[in-house]
């Protein structure tokens, strides 16, 4: 009888702790929440941010840094933020900074395939999935970024999932909300290739986002996290999120088409229309195709010389031959009313006042939603 007793406190103390264990999972739920992206901006500003920066905000009142990294990559740094009550862990990723290494992740704007693998040393690879579709392409400056950071976020993932944690946050501002979309759709690939567990919740704001990729990468990343799991907040006033340049050509169209069989159409025209048509076709067509390759000359090949003088072991890989950049996720548009002008009016030489935690914190205490 006591034999039977123990058997059985045993397996209600393991079934017990089992559920204790993924329970926590269930405390993030999918949707935009104002306060939980008012919690995560404040951990964002102080996410590498100086004193005389951090000190215009309050601490984030539930969570606490546990884990700040190296310095890496083009200047890339994250932290760990955890909030013991709910087990809830923060991954908060830094945007750009003065530093002009940290500059050239965003101006390595050429693309490369969502899929591949990016040769960081001799001895070194990142191998990385973000979207099947051979079309989807991303921006190279925040993939490589992303190489360097995720060397460092994947064995702590591993120990919070070890210790009991499974609800996971991915935050980044400025150039930190670029890469948290390409964070993101690297750590869900994961799972999907049984590389992390499948157990692990994450949910992703990005704020002030800049286009991470083109439109067959927005559609993979939006068909992953629909449903209320990832967001880009934008404030109507900031420019930021505007970038990169984009440059659309016939090429980056769904394979089928109108275009597609437009030159044997125009072959097939009675003249002199097939010659006017045929005029008009090159004009629209051979403007964008050169304006993709200089996009690549200069902000690819040419950056990726600067970019070498930073990480000499880096192996620029071949180009995607598109830029055509696309706003990516979720949006909430913190939208900027004239009263939100009088308190940050534009300035020509305050080329970031609309781009701040400060301003996206102000409109977000005024948006309302339904």
């Amino acid at each position: 009888m006591i034999l039977q007793f123990n058997l059985k406190t045993a397996f209600v103390v393991i079934v017990l702790n089992f559920s204790a264990f993924f329970s926590v999972s269930q405390s993030l739920v999918p949707g935009f929440d104002k306060e939980e992206y008012r919690q995560l901006m404040l951990i964002s500003a102080r996410t590498g941010g100086d004193s005389t920066y951090t000190s215009q905000f309050p601490e984030p009142e539930k969570f606490k840094m546990i884990y700040r990294s190296e310095i890496v990559g083009l200047d890339n740094l994250w932290d760990l933020w955890v909030d013991e009550s709910s087990k809830n862990a923060v991954i908060s990723v830094r945007g750009t900074t003065a530093n002009a290494t940290s500059w050239m992740a965003n101006f390595y704007a050429a693309m490369v395939p969502a899929k591949g693998t990016l040769k960081l040393s001799e001895s070194e690879s990142f191998d990385y999935h973000l979207a099947e579709n051979d079309k989807a392409a991303v921006h190279v400056g925040w993939l490589l970024s992303t190489a360097y950071l995720s060397k460092d976020i994947l064995p702590k993932i591993d120990s919070l999932y070890k210790t009991g944690t499974t609800n996971i946050l991915i935050m980044g501002h400025s150039q930190g909300g670029a890469i948290a979309f390409l964070l993101t759709a690297h750590l869900r690939n994961l799972q999907k290739s049984k590389g992390l567990p499948q157990e692990i919740q994450f949910k992703t704001y990005c704020s002030a986002g800049p286009k991470p990729g083109n439109l067959f990468f927005a559609y993979e990343y939006e068909a992953m996290t629909q449903n209320g799991w990832a967001f880009n907040v934008v404030n109507s006033a900031d420019w930021v999120p505007e970038t990169p340049f984009s440059v659309q050509t016939l090429d980056d169209f769904n394979k089928t088409n109108p275009f597609v069989n437009a030159k044997s159409m125009i072959k097939k025209m009675k003249f002199p229309q097939n010659i006017a048509l045929k005029s008009v076709y090159k004009k629209l067509d051979k403007p964008s195709r050169k304006a993709q390759k200089n996009y690549e000359k200069y902000l690819g090949n040419m950056t990726s010389k600067i970019i070498t003088k930073s990480l000499p072991e880096f192996e620029p890989p071949s180009y995607f031959k598109s830029n055509d950049y696309v706003r990516t996720g979720t949006t909430i548009v913190l939208f900027a009313t004239p009263e939100y002008y009088k308190e940050f009016p534009d300035d020509e030489e305050k080329i970031f006042i609309h781009h701040f935690h400060k301003p996206y914190l102000y409109l977000l205490e005024k948006l309302e939603l339904n």
